[in-house]
């Protein structure tokens, strides 16, 4: 298929850029990073002001009603200048699976304030086994409270609410309701906080259809390939600059056909994730069949890619790369952290292989 952006997509993509480029510049992310949270409460009303905190969601719930076309590339410009906060957390996360799993009602009270930029949300899915498969989960939610343990939750302490996925159901649970306790966790990526949230006896909320999660797990695992893709792009870009600009032998590094052979591997891997994250965002938005199957290549190629990217970053930089007055780092350090985010190659690997198996045993009957 041949596929384009239309002129409000180009225009949204644009401004986006325009807008991060501005708001967060490399020397407010590194401010940020000494902070505990991560987080600046004025960018968060700003985000919200554009529209940003709803853009994918239904306009009878306070949103802007566009596509995940649109969600996906808010997702990219984010990744490429590693915007800080709960931006991905609360709206390609939680968002999309009350979007998802909830009823009108529920949407409308839990969309509605996120929508105006006066709530962050996270999902809660992790357990002790870090498997993201919803079936290998086994804390129990049964008879309204909620006991255990969930860990590696994205912006938790900026969170107001949390949606918890347990063995028997999709839960919504207020971070100042009773027997809620938030603890940091040592994380890769320290532009993005995770923590660990234990629960003991605590009221929640079930969401009225928990079947759906899998569609929304599967709008924030597209939206997290294009914050990939994001990132991606701006190692590509802070590469090329540099081998323009470093200088061995009397010359520019990149006309050194070995520095050019890694950076043409960087572009080749940075746009096949590209196309491989918009086609995912518009197979889910026309809930085309191969829907599922799409989400799952797009993110066990964007695991792989941006972790080369990175390691080739890296590499033509040499030694500078690996130094803290350089940003590479902070992008490499995001790519590891987002490569096992909703799971790994490996993990969609297997599910694609499954996904092609069922596929194959529908035709036969």
């Amino acid at each position: 298929m041949q596929f384009g952006l239309n002129e409000s997509q180009v225009i949204l993509r644009d401004s986006a850029r325009e807008f991060f480029a501005g708001e967060c510049p490399p020397s407010m992310l590194r401010r940020l990073i000494e902070t505990d949270a991560v987080h600046d409460r004025a960018v968060w009303s700003q985000l919200a002001a554009q529209g940003y905190t709803g853009v994918n969601f239904d306009e009878a719930y306070g949103g802007v009603g566009l596509g995940l076309v649109e969600l996906v590339l808010l997702m990219e410009e984010a990744g490429r200048v590693l915007l800080p906060g709960p931006l991905f957390s609360t709206v390609a996360l939680a968002g999309a699976v009350i979007d998802a799993c909830g009823s009108d009602d529920q949407k409308r009270r839990l969309l509605t304030p996120i929508c105006r930029g006066e709530a962050c949300a996270t999902l809660a899915l992790l357990e002790s086994d870090a498997s993201w498969d919803p079936a290998a989960v086994r804390m129990n939610g049964s008879g309204g409270q909620l006991s255990g343990v969930k860990l590696f939750v994205t912006d938790a302490a900026e969170a107001q609410v949390l949606v918890v996925v347990t063995c028997d159901g999709v839960h919504v649970v207020d971070t100042i309701s009773t027997g809620v306790r938030i603890e940091a966790m040592a994380g890769i990526d320290p532009t993005r906080r995770v923590y660990a949230v234990t629960f003991e006896n605590t009221s929640t909320e079930p969401l009225a259809h928990p079947d759906r999660l899998r569609h929304g797990l599967d709008v924030a695992t597209t939206a997290l390939v294009a914050e990939m893709v994001g990132g991606m792009q701006r190692t590509l870009d802070l590469t090329i600059e540099y081998a323009k600009t470093r200088k061995q032998f009397g010359k520019p590094i990149g006309s050194f056909q070995a520095v050019q052979h890694q950076c043409a591997d960087m572009y080749l891997e940075t746009e096949s994730a590209r196309s491989a994250a918009y086609y995912a965002a518009w197979a889910l938005q026309e809930r085309a069949p191969d829907a599922a199957t799409a989400v799952a290549i797009a993110k066990l190629y964007a695991s792989d890619a941006a972790r080369a990217v990175g390691n080739r970053g890296i590499q033509v930089h040499g030694g500078m790369g690996f130094t803290w007055e350089s940003d590479l780092h902070l992008y490499y350090r995001r790519a590891k952290a987002s490569e096992t985010m909703l799971g790994d190659a490996t993990f969609h690997r297997e599910r694609l292989a499954r996904l092609v198996i069922d596929a194959g045993a529908v035709r036969e009957s």
